[in-house]
């Protein structure tokens, strides 16, 4: 469904980015399959029952021996990432020493309102109280767990933009021209725009080492941007993501790049001499930094106001949420 990098892909990290952008509770909830009922005679319509929701068990005080983090804390936390769902219900379940001074074991009971099943979300805290981590993976945490994030992106996320001026909701994507799924993610990025108006969205480049036409792509881009401005960018990007089949080849590649160049009213020839300058390359070079700094693995990818999200991995209904929970919370861009 995403591209990946060839760097590294941590399976249950994602898991547990998915257990905490998820609409629904997490994937160890077993589902019912009820089996259909035959030459049963229909029953008077009725209305629905209602479903109780998980009853948790009672937390033991054996199993809160660590005095950091605080239970109020890690309430802070879940509901920093899990605020923008009004149907998931937790309980925190332990905080406990570990063997390693300083590193806690937290254990958080999972569910939904109309739901019995319940999952659970394990991870360990970080002396430092900015981070956690499941099976080598280290993640933010906090009551702002994406406050770092935030800023780093206000400073150093500085590609071709669109939208309002504002930066107090800022959506940034990484992605790769040659990726089929960031391509395919273009319809949602339309959609964020649409409903939200007040977004500064802004496009970085991570083209991927298996996408051989990926860094070309971008550093055309960037000189498209360069010379013709952000609207000529993302004239440029349309053109591009319609004719990526063109990019399998050095020669198609080329014919593609150049016809994308003038459909952003700009001249393929002054784009070539541009990319042959070192500052087209160190302007991708930097943004491929800046991803990996943020532990972005895969396009396309998504920040809103820090918070990084796989655009592809998560339903717009979803998106459209948590956009618009971090657009009345996160406060002014600093």
């Amino acid at each position: 469904m995403i591209c990946y990098s060839l760097s590294r892909r941590n399976a249950v990290a994602l898991a547990l980015l998915a257990a905490l952008t998820a609409p629904m509770t997490p994937a160890l909830l077993a589902q019912a399959a009820q089996a259909p009922q035959t030459n049963v005679p229909p029953a008077p319509a009725a209305q629905p029952a209602q479903v109780a929701g998980p009853v948790f068990p009672k937390p033991e005080p054996t199993d809160f021996t660590a005095d950091s983090p605080t239970k109020e804390q890690v309430d802070a936390f879940l509901q920093a990432s899990w605020g923008y769902d009004p149907n998931r219900v937790y309980q925190v379940s332990r905080i406990m020493k570990t063997a390693t001074p300083g590193i806690s074991n937290v254990v958080v009971l999972v569910g939904e309102k109309g739901r019995k099943e319940t999952g659970a979300l394990q991870f360990f805290a970080m002396p430092d109280g900015k981070h956690i981590i499941a099976n080598n993976e280290m993640l933010p945490f906090g009551p702002h767990p994406y406050a770092d994030n935030r800023a780093k992106l206000l400073e150093l996320a500085v590609g071709p933009s669109q939208g309002a001026s504002s930066k107090d909701l800022e959506i940034v994507e990484f992605a790769d021209f040659q990726c089929p799924h960031c391509k395919d993610a273009q319809p949602t990025v339309q959609k964020i725009l649409t409903d939200f108006p007040k977004a500064h969205f802004v496009f970085e480049s991570f083209p991927l080492p298996q996408h051989p036409q990926a860094f070309r792509a971008a550093e055309y881009g960037v000189c498209v941007a360069k010379l013709g401005g952000d609207k000529a960018f993302f004239d440029y990007d349309i053109a591009v993501y319609d004719g990526q089949a063109g990019l399998a080849t050095d020669e198609g590649a080329t014919l593609t790049l150049n016809s994308a160049v003038t459909k952003a009213g700009q001249d393929p020839a002054k784009v070539e001499e541009c990319v042959k300058t070192p500052e087209a390359k160190a302007t991708v070079d930097a943004s491929v930094k800046l991803a990996r700094e943020l532990n972005v693995n895969e396009t396309p990818w998504l920040f809103i106001n820090g918070r990084g999200i796989p655009l592809l991995g998560v339903n717009y209904d979803t998106i459209k949420e948590m956009i618009s929970r971090h657009s009345a919370n996160d406060g002014p861009a600093k």
